[in-house]
């Protein structure tokens, strides 16, 4: 059995280690922000200049997949009009930087972000307006999306039922997530099943599919003032846009203030990116294929903070909601059939 403790000792070693390999000067120092499918650690240098570094867990994306986000991260900066984190190149000139350390399983990939400042979103507090504010950046990720011509060599994840529920899913068997039994499995494969065939008579056209941000929830949204700014876009691929609202809902899509979100996020997105209705329709399909999603993930990623704190119940509420989703045909006048 891996030993996490271990593990996550060596990527700290790795991650002091590595910080000659940026213009940073003497005395920079690494203090461990986050691991989830990837370490994240903030970095103290100079007089109080900080910065991210992000060290990328093996197996996870190519080297080319990781250079693809950072160039739409930089294209989004210059020409979107959405604040981003800038990667930092290293003294080699190059943003992607690679080691190891003795007892890690080969090398690792690593980006040296700048540190957005910001305060992330209070699951206790009003979220109506973070979401509302939300919906407007995630209108203008979108078109931006639409319009940019991604460079010949770009390869992301591509978020579509076959990578969330077949044999090469990319967070693994729903099956195997926490709390699922036998009495589950009959009901939750209907939900599969109706997935996918919603999604693919929704198709795939280019005003409803496209390069996203794919795990919107708040963790990774900073406000600032007035402003909501995006982080971590180390998800981000090719889905449907609205897959990007069912990943804000992210643990908050059963509640009672869930419909006033989801009501926001429409009010600040559809001035910048106008839906019609059939787009609608779907929200409550790409909710079901999130869901879907973190059950698998949970099953994964069980040592993780996220898996340790939702894991109890979560296959339960998520059949409950399953069975009123399979109840009612996809509407535009019925986004969250089980909060009905």
């Amino acid at each position: 059995m891996v030993d996490r403790g271990a593990v996550l000792d060596r990527i700290r070693a790795l991650a002091q280690a590595s910080l000659v390999r940026w213009p940073l000067g003497e005395g920079a120092s690494v203090c461990l922000l986050n691991v989830s499918e990837n370490a994240t650690f903030l970095v103290e240098h100079g007089q109080g200049a900080r910065h991210v570094l992000r060290i990328h867990r093996g197996g996870y994306h190519s080297r080319a997949g990781i250079a693809s986000e950072l160039a739409w991260l930089d294209a989004l900066h210059a020409d979107g009009g959405v604040i981003t984190p800038q990667a930092q190149p290293g003294i080699d000139g190059e943003w992607i930087q690679e080691g190891t350390v003795e007892g890690l399983d080969g090398p690792r990939h690593m980006v040296l972000f700048d540190f957005i400042k910001g305060v992330e979103p209070d699951e206790s507090q009003d979220l109506v307006t973070p979401f509302r504010r939300l919906g407007e950046v995630s209108a203008r990720v979108h078109r931006h999306a639409e319009a940019w011509t991604r460079p010949p060599w770009f390869e992301r994840l591509v978020w579509v039922p076959e990578h969330v529920f077949g044999p090469d899913s990319y967070w693994g068997n729903w099956r195997h997530g926490p709390g699922v039994t036998e009495s589950h499995l009959a009901l939750l494969q209907r939900v599969e099943d109706e997935v996918t065939a919603r999604l693919d008579a929704h198709g795939r056209g280019g005003d409803r599919f496209g390069l996203a941000h794919c795990d919107l929830r708040l963790a990774n949204l900073l406000l600032v003032g007035d402003s909501t700014r995006v982080i971590d876009f180390d998800d981000c691929g090719l889905s449907w846009f609205l897959y990007d609202l069912a990943t804000a809902l992210t643990l908050i899509d059963n509640l009672p203030q869930t419909p006033a979100l989801v009501a926001a996020w429409l009010e600040g997105y559809t001035p910048l990116r106008p839906l019609p209705r059939e787009h609608l329709a779907m929200i409550s399909t790409l909710i079901m294929m999130r869901r879907m999603a973190i059950l698998a993930w949970m099953g994964t990623h069980p040592a993780t903070d996220l898996a340790r704190d939702f894991r109890s119940g979560f296959a339960e509420e998520t059949c409950a909601m399953g069975q009123a989703w399979l109840s009612r045909p996809p509407s535009a006048d019925d986004l969250l059939p089980w909060r009905g």
